[in-house]
């Protein structure tokens, strides 16, 4: 795994990224022709993508409200924020409190660029170029010293990233997450949700296409049992670990995940 020194500021057109796919999926247009055409790929196996990404992102508004709203969060550090968009979560979390501060993590450099710049009048909010696993790079970086305060609750955002790194027990998603909860205080919460299959076609598939796709820049699409893991020790807020489009839906008539061939599964865990 790179440093934060080591990590590559190129952009390259020609090689996917799992950022400008899913920022193609939103209808958004910082990608390229390599990441429309894997887009285009990928849904002739698996073509409920669109709709899981944009569930996807609604989930993620739907919850960071909910933190800020109802658990008085002020604080977020969120881990392969993935490119800006609409409703991003320091505007979501600043209309309940203008003075939440939001630090991202991304290790894209069109994220970083296109982040940086959008943020350039918004003392509160950050953006920072680390690889997620890179723990103690993330909380000693001065970004992060200076606008999160860890002995008070923050919430801590893994949304739809973990299937982006493989598993390991120094570096796989389990020891990430125990090294974050390692430092932060009760009271704060974490967010994770990843695409998980219990197709194991569907899990052999993806998982291939998408790191041939990447050139190496993924880990695996898992299952449901692997997801409910990270959340080991933590209780978990209401309704439970669940494809997320049903996690608490601002309406009974909001989109649903249709088809079940993959999902995003997760949801939100409390340290107490």
């Amino acid at each position: 795994m790179p440093t934060e020194n080591q990590l590559s500021t190129n952009i390259d057109e020609n090689v996917p990224t799992a950022a400008r796919m899913y920022d193609h999926y939103l209808g958004g247009k910082d990608n390229y022709a390599a990441d429309r055409v894997a887009c285009e790929e990928l849904d002739k196996v698996v073509p409920s993508t669109r709709r899981l990404a944009l569930n996807n992102r609604r989930f993620l508004q739907r919850a960071v409200r909910v933190l800020a709203e109802d658990h008085g969060i002020r604080q977020f550090l969120d881990h392969g924020s993935g490119l800006p968009t609409q409703d991003n979560v320091h505007q979501i979390a600043q209309r309940v409190d203008p003075r939440t501060h939001v630090v991202y993590v991304d290790n894209d450099p069109m994220v970083l660029v296109h982040g940086r710049a959008l943020l350039q009048q918004d003392e509160r909010t950050a953006v920072i170029h680390a690889d997620m696993r890179q723990t103690d790079e993330i909380f000693s970086h001065a970004d992060t010293r200076r606008l999160i305060d860890f002995s008070q609750p923050v919430a801590v955002l893994f949304n739809s990233v973990f299937h982006c790194i493989p598993d390991s027990d120094t570096d796989g998603p389990l020891a990430v997450v125990r090294r974050v909860r390692e430092r932060l205080a009760p009271g704060s919460l974490v967010l994770m949700c990843q695409l998980v299959s219990e197709d194991p076609e569907v899990r052999a598939f993806v998982t291939d296409f998408m790191d041939r796709a990447t050139q190496g820049n993924w880990g695996r699409v898992r299952q449901e049992k692997d997801v409910a893991e990270w959340f080991e020790g933590l209780e978990i807020l209401e309704p439970g670990l669940v494809e997320v489009s049903t996690w608490r839906p601002d309406t009974d008539v909001a989109p649903r995940q249709l088809t079940q061939e993959w999902v995003e599964f997760g949801g939100i865990g409390l340290m107490r």
